[in-house]
């Protein structure tokens, strides 16, 4: 697997990194694509309490405190990677065209805006305003979509035609840019009761509907080749162990947008309705049981390298996002099917999503103030 320009491990810096009063200076030259996996965790937790189908004290609480952070951890990457664009084009270049390592992780910026979007309706709404929680979800839902489309062609073109792979050495981050349309698929439905009833309501069901078929087949080619790779090479590092969890990513995401595009198809197509229904029922928990299974195998693999001193990276993010979405999909699963297993899956998950959150947020924090991520 070839060496990434992100970080992934804390490096250790020399002191002059701070300035004569002491402070601490940052170096935006270092800020990767892979820094949006911050939003994407934090916005997760907020989406998936308002998903959770219980009532539990603070859970409202708790899932606006999500979405408020993870919508001024957006406000703070986005023109902190836009200066980085401008005062670094020779890194940003080299992280897409000649670091493939680095390249995949550009499938996390449009999650982070769909992630967002949806929760400024899902959790914002009541706080801003109906009309204002929908025009934000429509604009980063459409933003985060066009982006999602262009990463999901793009990076597979760049590995096709320019950069140096093996299939040998594959790892669960060459996934990031094929599931991102799922993102859009899972959480575009949320927009169409609040569309003009017919061609829009029926475009973006339809639209959503493709965007899962072409995320989801895209990943049915790529997953093989990531197993084989995990077998064949092992995981790289210690550090890059967490990646394992990515693989829950479209396992999960895929299942919420059945779950989802269910609902929407009750109002923009209402002929299709038991038939969505019963598809987000059988798939859902057929992908579900598998997402299971590969969270033993990766949480497995985890503690052993938990045991074996492996360090804090940027990757610890991967534990956060892939199993939030394997939350809000047992959470539709059991909106739908009444079933209290499924609640009890949600819930379970929910607990350890959050945990994961709050453990890799304060371990990201003091590695910032303590020089070992962005310091000059």
């Amino acid at each position: 697997m070839a060496t990434s320009t992100l970080p992934t491990t804390p490096a250790a810096r020399p002191a002059a990194g701070r300035g004569l009063a002491g402070a601490r200076r940052f170096d935006l030259g270092g800020l990767g694509p892979n820094w949006y996996a911050t939003v994407m965790g934090t916005a997760i937790v907020g989406n998936a309490a308002a998903a959770l189908p219980v009532s539990v004290p603070g859970l409202t609480g708790l899932a606006r405190a999500a979405w408020v952070l993870s919508l001024a951890l957006l406000l703070v990457l986005v023109p902190a990677r836009a200066a980085h664009l401008v005062r670094h084009r020779a890194a940003a270049r080299a992280q897409l065209l000649d670091d493939p390592a680095a390249a995949v992780f550009y499938g996390c910026p449009p999650m982070a805006l769909l992630a967002v979007g949806y929760g400024t309706l899902a959790v914002g709404a009541p706080l801003i305003g109906s009309g204002p929680a929908v025009a934000v979800d429509l604009v980063l839902w459409t933003a985060g979509t066009c982006y999602a489309v262009a990463v999901a062609v793009g990076i597979p073109a760049l590995m096709i035609t320019r950069h140096r792979l093996s299939a040998l050495r594959a790892d669960p981050t060459w996934l990031l840019p094929v599931v991102a349309p799922m993102v859009a698929a899972a959480l575009g439905p949320a927009l169409v009761p609040h569309l003009a009833a017919g061609t829009a309501r029926t475009a973006m069901l339809y639209g959503c509907y493709a965007l899962f078929g072409a995320s989801m087949l895209a990943v049915l080619a790529v997953l093989p080749v990531v197993f084989a790779g995990l077998v064949h090479s092992k995981v790289a590092a210690p550090v890059l162990t967490p990646t394992l969890f990515l693989v829950l990513g479209p396992l999960g995401q895929s299942t919420t947008a059945v779950n989802q595009l269910a609902d929407a198809a009750r109002v923009a197509a209402p002929g299709l309705g038991p038939s969505a229904l019963h598809l987000a029922v059988l798939f859902g928990v057929a992908v579900l049981g598998f997402a299971l299974l590969w969270l033993l195998v990766a949480a497995a693999a985890n503690l052993r390298a938990w045991r074996a001193g492996m360090p804090f990276g940027m990757t610890w993010w991967a534990f956060t996002f892939p199993v939030g979405t394997v939350v809000t999909g047992s959470a539709g699963l059991a909106r739908h099917t009444g079933f209290g297993g499924f609640t009890a899956v949600a819930v379970g998950l929910f607990v350890l999503l959050v945990a994961a959150w709050a453990v890799t947020g304060a371990r990201t924090v003091a590695a910032l103030a303590g020089g070992r991520l962005l310091a000059r």
